[in-house]
């Protein structure tokens, strides 16, 4: 089968064939329609840490979200049946190095993977998973619980787009920092306050609409402690800054601001729930571009360059 993958740690993507993955027991094989993109994926191809102590078996196959139709069932009792439309996040490349930017993936029944709704494209539902379940579950810590106004770095991608609308939906004001003319589209997801980092230094914005700090930050951007720090410092005190990039505890915060390295926990439950939402409208779907597999690594080094805008959608 097809396949975007590296031989070794900060090797450059490449389009190769690998052998199609038999499902195990307790297993489903899914035939790939559509993969989306997360930052994860370049960083897992650099050599960053995983989801699991396992060394990886290469080559390694980049990509963790998926949708498609069930094409085999394992041995033992399964929830789902051969040509069931689902999607879903594999924790890592599996046992053949197998990740989701390719044409079939092995996933255990009981992970994190679900049917899709009627009235959900498989093309929305592939760009849920690692986004959309980050986000509600950023939504489910003590970051906005009891907090009036969140300070979203990186506001546009597409975990920042999702969590626009469900902290919005909230009642919570969103202060959505961005680079580039996006004022009308955070608008438009829930954003109270949209600021452009290309036009003026986020702390002079900040200050300006909440001279007090803001209630919470969630930094979706910045990988140098530092920076995370400088954020942090506009937080009020009694607040809270969390990252998703795992620098909180090497970051000098102050001393009143607490610090939490967010780390998801994927679950077909919460996949329900967010499929529910964008299938009935109530969660708007972001979706950038749609590209072919083998313009995936083209997309790999776009995305690490910054600035994106919702989701890319790798279509099989």
């Amino acid at each position: 089968m097809r396949a975007i993958a590296v031989g070794a740690f900060r090797a450059d993507p490449a389009l190769v064939e690998i052998p199609k993955p038999e499902p195990e027991a307790g297993e489903v094989r899914v035939r790939i329609e559509y993969a989306a993109l997360n930052p994860t994926d370049w960083q897992t191809a650099q050599g960053a840490p995983d989801d699991g102590p396992a060394p990886r078996v290469f080559p390694v196959v980049i990509g963790v979200d998926f949708a498609g139709r069930v094409d085999m069932i394992g041995s033992g009792e399964n929830r789902f049946r051969v040509g069931d439309q689902v999607f879903g996040r594999v924790a890592r490349p599996n046992a053949t190095g197998c990740g989701t930017y390719c044409d079939y993936v092995s996933v255990p029944q009981d992970s994190a993977i679900t049917v899709v709704p009627p009235g959900l494209p498989l093309r929305a539902a592939a760009a849920l998973p690692s986004a959309g379940m980050t986000a509600a579950q950023i939504l489910e810590t003590s970051v906005v619980r009891g907090h009036e106004s969140l300070l979203v770095i990186g506001a546009a991608g597409g975990v920042g787009s999702y969590l626009t609308q469900l902290a919005s939906a909230r009642d919570i004001r969103v202060i959505a920092a961005v680079r580039g003319p996006e004022h009308g589209r955070m608008t438009e997801l829930g954003a109270a306050v949209t600021l452009d980092l290309t036009d003026r230094p986020l702390e002079a914005a900040v200050r300006e609409r909440c001279p007090d700090g803001v209630d919470a930050l969630v930094d979706l951007v910045s990988t140098d402690p530092d920076a995370f720090a400088a954020h942090a410092a506009l937080v009020r005190p009694g607040g809270i800054a969390l990252t998703t990039r795992g620098i909180a505890a090497e970051a000098a915060l102050p001393a009143d601001v607490t610090g939490i390295d967010f780390r998801l926990e994927p679950t077909p439950v919460l996949l329900d729930v967010l499929a529910a939402g964008a299938a009935e409208g109530v969660l708007r779907v972001p979706i950038d571009i749609e590209l072919p597999l083998e313009k995936a690594p083209q997309a790999l080094d776009r995305n690490r360059t910054g600035g994106a805008r919702g989701k890319t959608v790798i279509v099989l």
